[in-house]
């Protein structure tokens, strides 16, 4: 059976939890990886799950992230396949721009009227994931459900953080609550596995992810003209209408990068031995833009736990456990631990290198820990930036302070000799 399936990838709204890596770029155009972004993650999962009709909903900062999905996501003529953005704009039923993910999603339906589909899949830009989207469509059609939710499970010290759904033993959603207090838990328990049992995850918790019957959703527009947002008005307002709404468990990893310590960690998870996410599969494949760089050339380096990412230029003494992005340039001697190196957008030629008092790049003799150094900074020679937890939280011109982690804003110049949290060690 052919499940006729288009899918709407949300980009996002200001992203503040995530500023400054959000000052110049939407949260889906966030580099990640060291050579991909977000948007990359929901595409690919619709890629390698056949879904080949995508439309990317944006409002704010979303130039970069434009011009990213044009210069990455091309189809032939034959294939029916596209990425196409649609981006907030004024009508003669709307001067508003999106109000939440609902309202986005409503605003746009008038795009769609030329596409035969019977499902829409809705999907977040800013998730790190991987899932097979034909089987989730699969279990929604088995279900005969009006709505499908992704789900997860989670611990009670989770629970709190997110909208938790209470499912009975054949997977259909009973009822929801936004962010539960913890003495209220004891009443949202649901049917998961051994191993989540085991682990403490009794909670099913929504991931955002979701599959609607298009004229469920259709007439769910109709029936709450005011409601702006899925998970707080739409899903829960559907449970006490007589709608169908089912639960898809994922037990795989999945991570919601919507701060700059969830951003660091997930990042420097992809470090580890076995990552939870898995960016080496044959399979489960992440794409992204196709740059054509030469490979990275290194010096002498000792590198223990480092994702490196093509076009580099490294004489560091040592890079641990780190993620180095495109195009960078690390000086001698310089010591790169526990840091998110984005890299840079260009080289530098020869006569800048030789004349510019500030190189693209990070200089010789540095100390980099607990870090994320935007694209195209330049960091002079023996320049110290620790990040470590006893920091508080600041904000400067050319950098910010965040539960500890330092994080370079975007083409930041820092002069050679500075030091960066690291009187708080003394």
């Amino acid at each position: 059976m052919v499940i006729k399936m288009i899918s709407l990838i949300l980009g996002g709204g200001v992203g503040s939890r995530l500023f400054p890596l959000t000052e110049q770029r939407s949260k889906p155009a966030v580099p990640i990886g060291g050579k991909y972004r977000l948007i990359d993650i929901p595409i690919s999962n619709c890629l390698n799950s056949g879904v080949k009709r995508m439309f990317v909903l944006t409002q704010f900062n979303s130039a970069s992230l434009n011009q990213h999905i044009k210069n990455t996501y091309s189809f032939d003529a034959f294939s029916q396949g596209f990425v196409d953005i649609l981006a907030a704009e004024q009508t003669r039923t709307s001067d508003k721009w999106f109000q939440g993910t609902a309202d986005a999603v409503r605003q746009s339906m008038h795009h769609f009227g030329n596409h035969d589909f019977d499902y829409i899949l809705i999907l977040s830009g800013d998730q790190l994931y991987q899932m097979d989207f034909e089987k989730f469509a699969r279990y929604h059609i088995e279900q005969k459900a009006d709505i499908t939710i992704a789900t997860i499970p989670v611990t009670a010290k989770d629970a709190t953080g997110f909208g938790i759904m209470k499912v009975d033993k054949e997977g259909i959603i009973s009822s929801f609550i936004e962010k539960p207090k913890t003495e209220l838990l004891k009443d949202w328990a649901s049917e998961v596995g051994a191993a989540d049992k085991a682990a403490g995850k009794h909670y099913l918790a929504s991931m955002g992810i979701y599959i609607f019957n298009k004229e469920a959703l259709i007439k769910l527009f109709k029936e709450h003209e005011g409601a702006t947002d899925f998970g707080k008005e739409i899903i829960p307002s559907s449970l006490t209408s007589g709608y169908t709404v089912a639960s898809f468990q994922h037990n795989s990893y999945w991570e919601d990068i919507g701060s700059i310590r969830s951003f660091f960690d997930a990042n420097i998870e992809l470090t580890d031995s076995i990552p939870k996410f898995n960016l080496f599969d044959n399979q489960k494949m992440i794409y992204t833009r196709p740059r054509m760089l030469p490979p990275s050339k290194v010096f002498g380096t000792r590198f223990l736990q480092a994702v490196v990412a093509e076009g580099c230029i490294i004489h560091a003494d040592t890079i641990e456990r780190s993620i180095i992005g495109i195009r960078s340039r690390i000086g001698e001697n310089s010591i790169i631990k526990e840091a998110v190196v984005m890299g840079n957008d260009f080289y530098e030629t020869f006569e800048q290198i030789l004349t510019n008092k500030d190189k693209v790049g990070i200089g010789n003799d540095c100390i980099i820990q607990q870090a994320i150094i935007d694209k195209d900074c330049r960091i002079g020679d023996n320049v110290s930036i620790i990040g470590h937890d006893d920091l508080e939280d600041e904000s400067t011109e050319h950098y910010l302070i965040k539960d500890g982690i330092i994080v370079l804003k975007k083409g930041a110049t820092i002069p050679s000799g500075t030091k960066i949290g690291v009187k708080a060690l003394h």
